[in-house]
């Protein structure tokens, strides 16, 4: 199921991964809520992040330094890429119902990405249920939601290169961008966190931090 589930070392520990080259090719832009989201994960001891994109080694060393946290890796993307390729997109909602064998109420923090764009409605509210499952109360969750459709069919791998500033790297996907979704979607779909932080930024990208209430 593409899980990592491990401590992330310290930059003195020999094993930490070592940062993805970086290419001319990939631009960077600024992020206002990823020093946020550290925020909120800070002030618990050794908190446990869910990533729903593919391993980035620089990002798992990036919070194995900043908070020393456990971390599940569950790249979705991928699993949509195969239901894509499988014919068996519409499935894909049903399949995302036992995809996450974590327990109620015992995440602290989740990386969505941009993942609810290239879902339909049915697949993204199946995936915001258990997200929201998940996550603790007062946990954290950083979603990205696209403004604009993008000209061609592209996931983005988002590499963390400081607190304020993200490389984004283009890969190919069997899918893209679905229906361009306004706050109230969004916020509908995540009906069980509050919004924290919105932020609409240059590259058309919205960003939202959301809590779970106590």
């Amino acid at each position: 199921m593409g899980l990592l589930n491990r401590i992330a070392p310290r930059r003195s520990d020999p094993e930490t991964p070592a940062p993805q080259p970086a290419s001319v090719a990939d631009p960077v832009f600024a992020t206002k809520a990823l020093r946020k989201f550290l925020t909120c994960l800070t002030s618990h001891e050794l908190p446990v992040l869910l990533d729903l994109g593919p391993v980035v080694g620089s990002n798992v060393a990036f919070f194995g330094e900043q908070l020393g946290c456990k971390i599940f890796v569950e790249d979705i993307f991928a699993d949509l890429d195969r239901h894509v390729r499988d014919g068996k997109l519409d499935v894909f909602a049903e399949f995302l119902k036992n995809r996450f064998p974590q327990a109620d109420g015992t995440v602290d923090g989740i990386l969505c990405w941009d993942l609810i764009d290239y879902l339909d409605r049915r697949a993204a509210q199946e995936l915001t249920n258990h997200l929201t499952r998940v996550l603790r109360p007062e946990g954290a969750l950083l979603g990205f939601f696209g403004t604009a459709r993008p000209r061609d069919t592209r996931y983005t791998k988002y590499i963390i290169v400081d607190e304020v500033n993200l490389r984004h790297r283009s890969y190919a996907a069997a899918r893209g961008r679905q229906a361009i979704l306004l706050n109230r979607d969004i916020i509908r779909l995540f009906s069980g966190l509050r919004v924290s932080d919105s932020f609409l930024l240059l590259n058309n990208l919205r960003e939202i931090l959301f809590r779970k209430p106590a």
